[in-house]
């Protein structure tokens, strides 16, 4: 079934110099393909939009800082299970407890620095999209 993942390389990812390394991983998986791709600043008002479910918990403060501490890159990634397969390919949030292979199990150093995000379902994918790229939503 072909679906559509939001997927942002986030501040680490950026200043590492792994855009390239990424989205080449991306496009390596033969039906998988870019549709949509921008580099930006997120201002805090999207911040508190994508991470609503987690303001109040003890990790969302820092979580906000890093995410606003440099540009990323948001992009819109299509294929067959490209949900699950996006989440595979990023792995575990711990780089510790991420397979190699994995993006963070390759490139990850510390849990809230973790280089990638990808949505977690079509439900989650949906939303997103209307809040990083609605003219496509």
């Amino acid at each position: 079934m072909s679906q559509r993942t939001l997927v942002i390389l986030k501040p680490d990812a950026v200043r590492r110099k792994l855009i390239g390394e990424i989205i080449g991983r991306i496009e390596r998986k033969a039906d998988w393909r870019v549709s949509a791709l921008e580099l930006r600043e997120l201002s805090r008002e999207v911040l508190e939009q994508h991470y609503a479910e987690h303001a109040g918990k003890p990790f969302y403060e820092p979580l906000m800082e890093f995410m606003a501490s440099g540009p990323v890159v948001v992009l819109a990634v299509e294929g067959e299970r490209v949900i699950e397969g996006l989440r595979t390919l990023a792995g575990p949030t711990d780089p510790i407890a991420a397979a190699p292979g994995s993006i963070r199990g390759d490139f990850g150093t510390i849990v809230r620095e973790n280089l990638v995000h990808a949505s977690d379902s079509e439900e989650s994918a949906e939303r997103e999209f209307k809040l990083f790229f609605p003219a496509s939503a």
